[in-house]
């Protein structure tokens, strides 16, 4: 049998977290629940043996009392959170409003679903427990979606293990993994959601190493080679875009750039704005490149391209994210070329070894940059 792609493509594309659209008043028949679960129960699992095992909670009382749980584990604070939010601007805003919205309505979904392990998690990292089952889940919510139902991923309940254990009569040799409400939707239009990019987020042969093209079998410069860190702040992404918006804060702890000056008209981060950094190996000396910045969003993200701005050697990028949790998450890219920079020359001199030079140089930028993301979260928690 061939299968259709499109069809498998969009119901894991589409499969959303479904809150506000769950439909409270149909009711779920249980041989619906039981169909997905039998789909689900074809995912892999840990040496093959049949370990999960699943909740379908139907009757009313109990379905109360998960919900005054979940309600008392996070639920309060969402519907807290959502209300301070309405009518801001707030990034977060409307997914408090949805999350909300299912706290104050938990009760009333028809069915409420918990997948469950035998065993306990010991904290070891050893394979065998939550990775035997957390695929099993999923794949049930992709059923689910399939025939027109929907649910959506909660865990929060899980800080009340005891009592959740108690209410449902639940083995303590028993690991419970999530909590899924599950009712018909209104309406089947979902979509697929705003993501990075695979070529943002995905790394070849290294942690962090990325590719704007390709990539070849060895690395070449055609292939566009960079670098991703990233680290999480516990600072306000007000104070983060300061500091990396900051252009020579980062000589504070690099050991290769030196310092930045700003051309003559500009004094700041703008869209356009250029400046001279100031650079230093001990295999090169001291040399100087032109920037400019091609990347200005305020607090999202900014950047610049050295050398040539049809053409440049090397593209920077400082984007920042707006953690829900507090705090904010700051990533530093790199990506090498088109244009010419000092790497060609070596490559130029040893084709033969392009792949090792390119490995090399990007090895020396990912620890620099590491240094410079490390330095600027040292400094902000420091300060808070």
């Amino acid at each position: 049998m061939q299968i259709d792609t499109a069809a498998v493509d969009l119901a894991l594309t589409t499969t959303r977290a479904v809150r506000r659209r769950l439909d409270l008043e149909r009711p779920v028949d249980s041989q619906i629940i039981l169909d997905c679960i039998d789909v689900a129960e074809q995912a892999p699992t840990g040496g093959n043996q049949s370990s999960r095992r699943w909740i379908v909670v139907r009757d009313p009382d109990l379905k109360a009392e998960l919900a005054r749980l979940y309600r008392e584990a996070a639920g309060d604070f969402m519907i807290a959170a959502r209300d301070r939010m309405e009518g801001t601007d707030h990034p977060s805003a409307e997914a408090m409003r949805s999350a909300a919205h299912l706290a104050e309505n938990l009760e009333r979904v028809p069915v409420i679903v918990i997948p469950t392990i035998v065993g306990r998690h010991d904290g070891s990292g050893a394979p065998g427990l939550f990775d035997s089952v957390i695929q099993s889940a999923w794949s049930f919510c992709v059923a689910l979606r399939a025939r027109g139902l929907g649910s959506a991923w909660t865990t929060a309940v899980l800080a009340k293990s005891p009592e959740l254990k108690e209410l449902l009569g639940i083995p303590a040799e028993i690991t419970e993994i999530a909590m899924l409400p599950v009712a018909w939707t209104k309406g089947t239009d979902f979509r697929a959601v705003p993501r990075p990019p695979a070529r943002q987020i995905t790394f070849f042969d290294r942690y962090g190493i990325t590719c704007g093209a390709g990539p070849s079998a060895a690395l070449r410069m055609a292939d566009g080679p960079g670098v991703v860190v990233e680290t999480d702040i516990a600072a306000p992404i007000g104070e983060v875009w300061a500091a990396a918006t900051d252009i020579n804060l980062p000589a504070s702890f690099s050991t290769e750039f030196i310092s930045a000056a700003w051309d003559d008209g500009h004094d700041g981060p703008a869209l356009g704005a250029s400046f001279v950094g100031r650079n230093y190996l001990e295999v090169l000396g001291d040399w100087e490149v032109r920037c400019y910045v091609d990347v200005c969003d305020e607090p999202n993200a900014f950047g610049w391209c050295t050398s040539d701005r049809d053409s440049p050697g090397a593209r920077w990028r400082f984007e920042l994210q707006d953690l829900i949790g507090g705090g904010t998450r700051l990533l530093f890219r790199l990506l090498l070329g088109p244009g010419r920079s000092g790497l060609d020359a070596f490559i130029e001199q040893a084709p033969d070894k392009e792949h090792r030079l390119i490995a090399n140089r990007l090895r020396a930028h990912q620890s620099n940059m590491t240094r410079v993301l490390q330095g600027i979260k040292a400094r902000l928690e420091a300060s808070t």
